[in-house]
């Protein structure tokens, strides 16, 4: 199915789409490298007697190629192709990722890790670049809505599935990447993606992007994006799975089910975006979200039974699933067609550099006091983000 067929299509066509299913299989894949293992955490504590402390490490190794490789990724797949880069990514994911499961020492764990989060650092960027190659208009639109539902989908059942599979061993979950190779395979037969047919001017296509965010609000929505990242890998992801095993007991199971309540949440109120946006501004949104997060961080180390802890991360889903598709519509208002794979390649570069230096930044905060005081470091970084919101970030260009 050529591209011009594809712009006439109606959803019901687009569901039959082969291609939309390999992007899933490769959404899904971007998404499984932290959420499938956090609930583990507690059984690799015990299995390599390493720290709380130490166990964040897991993160920040895995989300350091990234700071690196994705902007470097983005204009490759510009040059080069995109199945050039999504398919070495996929098998390169896998197979470190696997070989973390035979791992015998931390240590060697650590260089596994980043080796896989080598192979992840493309993933979550392509896979929307692919959405634009492939549909335009309204299609685009829709597909766009369906891979923002399987990512919510994918963190929120990870956590669960992950945390079943620790409780055998805690090595288990790291038989999870091996999926990447079949999504490869489907890459390499399947995907009938449109690949750009000239290299673009590397020095030109530099300054086009530069142009596009060199801006204030642009600034502002990157620190927010950097913000975020930290409170989420660093207080979320990384403490909130310890506080549940040390002050509740809870098994790893117990602890990934938990964690998906949040992922749920986040996908209903994501699903609700466009109603609410007839009601509010992006920036009003984005002000809700912050709140959300606010009140969260301080619900979660003040609870000290199971419902208290329910609501705080239901709070915390709320607002994520209100940040995540405002910042991103406001990020994409900001640059042309022929920049957006580069500007967001740099969005991704940020993002990578709060999921790295989250765990170490609150880690911290944990050093100071305990577990309950990292997720007070959280509230810190979400008061931050108020002044940012308020001195730096606009509503975008009415021509979005």
């Amino acid at each position: 199915m050529n591209q011009a067929s594809r712009n006439n299509s109606s959803q019901s066509t687009l569901l039959k789409d082969g291609n939309l299913y390999i992007i899933f299989g490769i959404t899904l894949m971007a998404v499984m490298g932290v959420a499938s293992i956090t609930p583990a955490f507690p059984e690799i504590i015990n299995y390599f007697e390493i720290s709380k402390k130490e166990v964040a490490y897991l993160i920040t190794v895995f989300t350091l190629p990234g700071i690196f490789l994705a902007p470097l990724m983005g204009m490759l797949a510009d040059r080069l192709g995109r199945k050039a880069i999504i398919i070495p990514s996929l098998f390169v994911f896998a197979i470190a990722g696997f070989a973390c499961s035979f791992a015998e020492s931390f240590n060697a764990l650590l260089i596994l890790r980043f080796f896989q989060g080598a192979g992840m650092a493309s993933l979550g960027m392509l896979n929307t670049t692919m959405v634009g190659d492939l549909y335009s208009g309204n299609i685009r639109s829709t597909a766009m809505g369906y891979v923002s539902g399987v990512l919510s989908i994918g963190t929120a059942t990870y956590p669960a599935i992950g945390g079943l599979l620790a409780d055998i061993a805690w090595n288990i979950p790291f038989y999870l990447p091996l999926l990447a190779i079949p999504v490869g395979f489907a890459v390499i037969f399947g995907l009938k993606n449109p690949e750009p047919h000239k290299n673009p001017d590397l020095k030109d296509y530099l300054r086009k992007t530069w142009k596009s965010i060199n801006k204030k609000p642009v600034w502002g929505l990157f620190l927010n994006t950097l913000l975020m990242f930290i409170m989420l890998y660093g207080a979320y992801l990384s403490f909130f799975p310890l506080l549940l095993e040390a002050d509740f007991g809870a098994s790893a199971s117990k602890i990934g089910i938990t964690m998906s309540v949040m992922s749920l949440t986040t996908a209903i109120v994501s699903t609700q975006t466009g109603r609410l946006k007839t009601l509010f501004s992006h920036k009003q949104l984005l002000f809700f979200s912050i709140f959300a997060y606010l009140v969260s961080m301080i619900v979660i180390p003040l609870s000290y039974h199971w419902w208290s802890i329910i609501l705080g991360i239901i709070i915390f889903g709320i607002g994520h699933g209100l940040m995540i598709p405002n910042f991103q519509t406001m990020l994409v208002s900001y640059a042309t067609i022929n920049e957006r794979a580069a500007f967001m390649s740099v969005n991704a570069m940020v993002l990578r550099i709060g999921q790295t230096v989250g765990p170490l930044l609150i880690g911290i905060c944990y050093s100071l006091g305990d577990l309950r005081t990292s997720f007070f470091g959280g509230a810190a970084i979400a008061v931050i983000m108020f002044f940012v919101l308020i001195f730096f970030i606009q509503e975008p260009p009415k021509s979005e």
